[in-house]
């Protein structure tokens, strides 16, 4: 079956209730939309904070999951491509700002820095800056959103006490993001296999 992974305008949709949240997705909900005009193609895209999957109205619920986690790959890979700029960056800030912190978090500058190799971020509460490190480019976007809202909320509560978690609760994807830094952290520090020797 070919799959789709962007969402075709002006299609009908039939839509289930929305699904629960997938494990593994990196999203905080996936709505399943059934379609009689489709035949064979499964589409995806984000809308707000959650993910659509359109499919065929005769698929069976089997295909139903197994193909919500292939889009839900799709779409993850295509998002961890594109790389934010500092003005994109900032953009961003202000919106989750908005979003998860009633827009108190107001930091003066956001931007993209190479000289920190042992933290994903750092923010300066004084100055109002908030530096994101380098290497969470091509991260997928909901990992780049929470270490921007974790700098957020260093902006309201500079420490990593009991209200600081509490303003950190507000973001849906927190532990999967936790737990993907984690991932990428103990993957740096397996020991490197060596090549195979042709034979």
């Amino acid at each position: 079956m070919p799959a789709d992974p962007s969402h075709r305008a002006g299609e009908t949709q039939h839509s289930s209730a929305p699904s629960p949240p997938t494990r593994g997705s990196g999203t905080s909900a996936v709505e399943v939309r059934r379609s009689a005009r489709r035949r064979r193609t499964v589409s995806a895209y984000r809308e707000g904070d959650r993910t659509v999957v359109l499919i065929p109205a005769r698929m069976s619920e089997a295909e139903e999951q197994r193909w919500v986690h292939v889009m839900l790959d799709k779409l993850a890979a295509q998002e961890s491509k594109r790389v934010l700029g500092d003005s994109e960056l900032a953009a961003r800030a202000e919106r989750l700002s908005v979003q998860y912190l009633e827009g108190r978090a107001r930091p003066s500058s956001v931007r993209w820095v190479t000289n920190q190799n042992t933290r994903w971020g750092s923010c300066t509460p004084a100055e109002g800056s908030i530096r994101l490190s380098h290497r969470l480019q091509g991260m997928p976007e909901y990992v780049v959103d929470y270490v921007l809202v974790h700098e957020l909320a260093h902006l309201l509560v500079p420490g990593h006490g009991p209200r600081f978690w509490l303003l950190l609760e507000a973001y849906p994807r927190t532990e999967r993001a936790r737990g993907y830094l984690e991932g990428v952290v103990a993957a740096d520090r397996l020991p490197q296999l060596p090549e195979a020797r042709p034979e």
